[in-house]
């Protein structure tokens, strides 16, 4: 599979618009845990889950490996602001952390020591280096496990509170009752604005006159 990475460099590259170093660690990174897994080539039975800690440049590079998706509900992000991902076999519930090591950008100076540009050096260098000096591997243990984070297909229920479809078991019971995150007062990324929601449904304020 290292023999593919201009291939996949190429890949990332097409899909983000241009080549960056971080897209090269997400191609390394996915190249490294299929390895380390057995794989020969990315499995198409759904069997690795990837959950990366950023968003960004990082992702499109492991996708174009790995082929995790949203999608597919193969891939995940939680945002920790970490260039890190985990990998796991849902088969085997192995689940290995991989990121770059923390002086990976000073050692890109000796696998490019004739590019004066900080920026094309570790681009250049990314792709040489030898695994054990670009990433580390931890093995982890996924919270919750993998087998809850995939949740199971056709499950769903209604919040007692806002009435929107709850699906793959995020529900959160109080008093026996489910909730929604949001309604239940837990990892809530919005807050209702009421004073515009009055509003958005008048047509007279939302649409052109189509007398006109």
């Amino acid at each position: 599979m290292y023999s593919n990475l201009p291939a996949y460099l190429s890949q990332s590259s097409a899909r983000h618009g241009h080549l960056c170093p971080r897209q090269v660690i997400g191609v390394r990174m996915g190249l490294l845990a299929l390895k380390l897994f057995g794989f020969d080539r990315p499995p198409s039975n759904k069997r690795l889950l990837v959950i990366t800690e950023t968003d960004g440049c990082l992702v499109d590079g492991i996708q174009v490996v790995t082929g995790a998706s949203v999608g597919h509900r193969t891939l995940r992000v939680v945002d920790y602001g970490k260039i890190a991902a985990v990998f796991t076999d849902v088969c085997t519930g192995q689940s290995l952390r991989l990121a770059p090591l923390s002086n990976v950008r000073e050692r890109a100076r000796v696998y490019a020591p004739d590019e004066p540009r900080r920026y094309i050096a570790q681009l250049q260098a990314y792709q040489c280096m030898p695994d054990d000096e670009l990433l580390s591997v931890r093995s982890v243990i996924l919270n919750p496990p993998a087998d809850v984070l995939i949740s199971r297909p056709g499950v769903r229920v209604a919040c007692v509170r806002c009435g929107e479809e709850i699906i793959n078991e995020r529900e959160v019971y109080q008093g026996g009752l489910p909730f929604c995150r949001a309604c239940a007062g837990q990892e809530a990324y919005y807050v209702p604005d009421e004073l515009t929601e009055a509003s958005l449904f008048n047509r007279n304020e939302l649409m052109p006159s189509l007398e006109a």
